[in-house]
């Protein structure tokens, strides 16, 4: 219970003062007196109401943060796809060509019509690859992102493997038949097809499955492959001896057996179209 306490106050000369009427001796009492109603601050109170706002405070914290997370998370995603999608940043600045010989860089890059500005990551690289398999001379090619802004083209030429005399043009054939490119003259090292008005493509495709099959050093030996079916393919020599081949089947086992007729047996024609049971004939 609160206490008023007051002291008392003498006169000039220490005697009493006046009564409770005086004003004199009311003045000194209110001046002095101390007032006991207003409790001190405890500090354990205190410190409750402290660790009472931080556990609030983290509770809020924990609950918002997940919110927070996905906010941010958003936020960035969004970024990221504006970046590589639709900003300039990551455009097309380029385009690099590799693994070609016969054709130039530049010629791919007509054929690709690379669309340059637009956004890497939009480029259609499949209709990129078809517009550059389109020319003859591409058997296949790989088309990729090189970041952060280039295209790389990677062609796969078609290699000749004779050469065919098609409207008086001399013409390059791949192993598999397919007609690529023209020749002024044709190349010392290629063996010739000869085919004729009627020899189809499949045909043509066979002769092509022989030459290829052939190793080198019979291939050097032939002047050309004279080709009338996928069935009727006969080898001429340089010497002048020809050999009956028939298909491209068993071409391994044909070769090999011609090989050895060709050292053991002095002839002008040789059969192995069925390469278990080879003939010859002056």
């Amino acid at each position: 219970m609160a206490r008023r306490t007051t002291r008392p106050t003498g006169g000039p000369t220490g005697g009493p003062t006046g009564g409770p009427g005086d004003p004199d001796a009311t003045q000194g009492f209110d001046a002095l007196a101390v007032d006991d109603d207003v409790p001190e601050a405890d500090p354990a109170l205190l410190r409750s109401r402290r660790r009472f706002a931080r556990r609030q405070w983290t509770r809020r914290w924990l609950a918002w943060k997940p919110v927070l997370a996905v906010v941010l998370l958003v936020a960035l995603l969004v970024g990221v796809l504006w970046l590589v999608f639709f900003s300039s940043y990551l455009a097309v600045q380029g385009v690099r060509v590799a693994g070609v010989q016969q054709l130039s860089a530049a010629e791919v890059e007509r054929a690709a019509a690379v669309p340059e500005g637009d956004p890497l990551a939009r480029v259609d690289l499949e209709r990129i690859r078809t517009r550059v398999e389109s020319l003859a001379t591409v058997k296949s090619a790989d088309v990729t992102r090189e970041w952060p802004d280039t295209v790389l083209i990677t062609v796969v030429e078609r290699e000749p493997v004779a050469v065919v005399e098609i409207g008086g043009k001399l013409r390059g054939l791949d192993e598999d038949g397919v007609v690529f490119r023209d020749y002024a003259r044709a190349p010392a090292d290629l063996p010739r097809l000869q085919t004729s008005a009627d020899t189809g493509a499949e045909a043509l495709r066979e002769g092509a499955l022989v030459v290829a099959s052939l190793p080198h050093d019979l291939s050097a030996k032939v002047d050309h492959v004279d080709v009338q079916t996928v069935d009727e393919i006969t080898l001429e020599l340089r010497d002048g001896r020809e050999v009956e081949w028939g298909s491209s089947e068993q071409s391994d086992q044909k070769a090999e057996v011609l090989a050895k007729l060709l050292t053991a047996v002095q002839a002008q024609h040789y059969d192995v179209s069925v390469p278990g049971q080879p003939t010859s004939k002056q």
